[in-house]
């Protein structure tokens, strides 16, 4: 009886461990994710803080393609900010549960 309890204990105890390094596998490729979307981020606002430099040295008649691509630009990065938020988030909460 004893020994079919151990048993139990063990086996229990393993699966745990197995779920433990399962969430830790998940929590290295989310700090992987979250590494590659600072540099997507840090990239786009290097090409807005350019775009937005040459804008202002432009003359007032300005090619609404190379607005359009500015403003497209800029929705980029708000994207890419909210993502990396999110991500953020999802980390926290990892982390807080083990």
């Amino acid at each position: 009886q004893n020994e079919k309890e151990l048993q139990d204990v063990v086996k229990q105890q393993e699966e745990k461990m197995l779920q433990l390094i399962d969430k830790s596998g998940e929590v290295t490729r989310l700090k992987g994710e979250v590494s590659q979307l600072k540099r997507l981020l840090q990239r786009a606002e290097t090409e807005a803080k350019v775009l937005w430099e040459e804008m202002r040295g432009q003359k007032p008649k300005v090619d609404a393609a190379y607005v359009q691509e500015r403003v497209l630009l800029r929705q980029e990065v708000d994207k890419l900010r909210l993502l990396l938020l999110e991500k953020e988030d999802e980390n926290l909460l990892l982390s807080d549960k083990y």
